[in-house]
């Protein structure tokens, strides 16, 4: 295992630099992006493009897609960089799981993620409303693909398997930033336990589905990660199984966020991808708007680098 160097105390920033010009967003019909808002409120159900104010949610909405949040909109963690609130959630909703496949099947999708808050709380971490939730896709719109973007459940492995069981195509586990930043970053996070949760689910996936089956995990760069530091990570990550890896820019969703330390041109991007690729991964996605659940169904299919 690789050594990644240490870094103490939380540099606190004042001011950060403005947005460079190549962080754009599409035009957007806003009629069609208003429909889909109203539409997922009426069914009680939660979206990660909303509650985490993700730069993508116009593009995705006026796409017919989401990501679903399942499991409320409150998490039991507060990391740095997440604008979803934090404390203590609410009881599960027993019928998430199918209210969840019916809007997925009246949203005509093809592809489907699924992701969650933090459970903490539940001593499964929330895996078994994850593996319901997929069973009832799956009953539902048995063409459908899923992929799940999994909290770590404490680096609990039975509830990962109980996950990869249900028959996910992409198992997603974010390790978000470099190790050096996660007390700051991701303070209840832990990169050995991400790193044991993906080779958990790679392995258990493939014996299960075979070489179909995908392991994928993204980063977040302008959080004052160096290069070196990347490099040792991706290397962490193809050790483990992983076979997608996300690359974007992190973008402070409000002041009350960790500030963006640097803005990422387009071009390092597209070096920091290359360098990925060679690396060992079967599919890299890189780019300043680049986000995990961003064109999902696009990566999932990919089989080489993308920059976007």
């Amino acid at each position: 295992m690789p050594r990644f160097p240490k870094r103490t105390g939380r540099e606190v920033l004042t001011d950060h630099p403005r947005l460079p010009e190549w962080i754009t967003q599409e035009r957007v019909n806003l009629r069609e992006l208003h429909a889909m808002k109203v539409d997922l409120r009426d069914s009680h159900l939660h979206t990660v493009c909303e509650e985490a104010r993700c730069p993508n949610r116009a593009h995705c909405f006026s796409h017919g897609t989401a990501t679903f949040l399942l499991m409320g909109d409150t998490c039991t963690r507060a990391c740095g960089f997440c604008a979803i609130k934090s404390g203590k959630p609410n009881t599960l909703d027993p019928h998430e799981p199918e209210d969840t496949a019916s809007r997925v099947e009246a949203m005509g999708l093809k592809y489907a993620v699924l992701t969650s808050v933090n459970r903490d709380d539940l001593p499964d971490g929330g895996a078994a409303h994850f593996a319901a939730t997929i069973s009832a896709i799956r009953r539902r719109c048995p063409t459908i693909q899923v992929e799940v973007l999994t909290p770590d459940f404490l680096g609990d492995l039975d509830a990962v398997a109980q996950v990869v069981a249900a028959g996910p195509v992409v198992f997603n586990h974010n390790t978000e930033t470099v190790p050096s930043l996660y007390a700051e970053v991701r303070p209840a996070g832990r990169f050995e336990r991400s790193l044991a949760v993906l080779r958990e689910a790679k392995a258990l996936g493939s014996a299960l589905f075979g070489e179909s089956f995908r392991t994928k995990s993204g980063l977040m760069l302008g959080l004052g990660e160096s290069e070196d530091e990347l490099v040792l990570v991706f290397d962490a990550l193809v050790a483990n199984g992983v076979d997608i890896l996300t690359l974007g820019q992190y973008l402070r969703p409000t002041r009350y966020q960790l500030p963006v330390k640097r803005y990422v041109h387009p071009d390092e991007f597209a070096e920091l991808g290359r360098k990925a690729k060679s690396r060992g991964f079967k599919t890299v996605y890189a780019g300043p708007l680049v986000r995990s659940s961003f064109n999902a169904h696009e990566v999932s299919e990919m089989e080489g680098i993308s920059i976007a």
